[in-house]
């Protein structure tokens, strides 16, 4: 282990840092609520789709990357080991686990870290840019999503305090983080829309268009 940690440590080519939390995808497993709606199979569909979206919009970020699965790490799959290091998640729930990930970043040197999701079809390359530049001014960076939450969150020092008494999954996990943050340096990015639901894909042709393709 010791021998392991070591190696990702000196893989270390920038000050930046993405964090990429994911789901294995997996049927039955990933976005459950909106397979209530559209079946199993068509919602592991729509996330393996956005899985190759946020590769997509990554791999070619002048950052380091790390992706953090679910449940297994995956040696031959879309995250190449040019481009990604790989982790577990590690934690009692997400943020456990996302304070774990931020804590492995740090202790590893990093000045500027983001973590996102994979599941943010209208996030691109240019505003990840753009959240790690507003780091240079600002000692946080917070990506509002439509539901509540957050889609994007960067630091430049590991706050713990953003990771615990927040009811995860729900709409008050933004308004109670921009609390921990009131005195503090917060950049605010442009509000976006994760998919969780079919109404969060309902209006997209692309997503339509793959529904479609499944059921024939």
């Amino acid at each position: 282990m010791a021998s392991e940690r070591k190696k990702k440590t000196l893989i270390l080519k920038e000050k930046n840092l993405l964090l990429i939390f994911t789901r294995n995808p997996e049927l039955g497993k990933c976005k459950t609520r909106l397979a209530a709606t559209i079946g199993d199979h068509a919602a592991l569909e729509v996330y393996k789709f956005l899985l190759n979206h946020t590769v997509s919009i990554t791999e070619k970020l002048s950052a380091d990357k790390a992706v953090y699965y679910s449940e297994k790490i995956r040696d031959n799959d879309i995250w190449s080991t040019a481009s990604y290091i790989k982790y577990k998640q590690n934690g009692v729930d997400l943020g456990a686990r996302m304070l774990a990930a931020f804590q492995e970043g740090f202790a590893n040197g990093y000045q500027h870290i983001i973590i996102i999701g994979s599941d943010i079809y209208d996030l691109q390359q240019h505003d990840i840019e753009k959240a790690f530049l507003s780091l240079k001014k600002h000692d946080y960076v917070i990506g509002p999503a439509k539901d509540g939450g957050y889609y994007l969150l960067g630091m430049n020092k590991l706050t713990p305090s953003l990771f615990s008494r927040k009811t995860w999954g729900t709409d008050s996990v933004l308004k109670d983080t921009l609390l921990d943050l009131q005195n503090e340096a917060v950049k605010i990015l442009e509000e976006r829309n994760d998919i969780d639901y079919y109404e969060d894909i309902e209006g997209i042709d692309v997503f339509q268009q793959l529904i479609q393709k499944i059921k024939k």
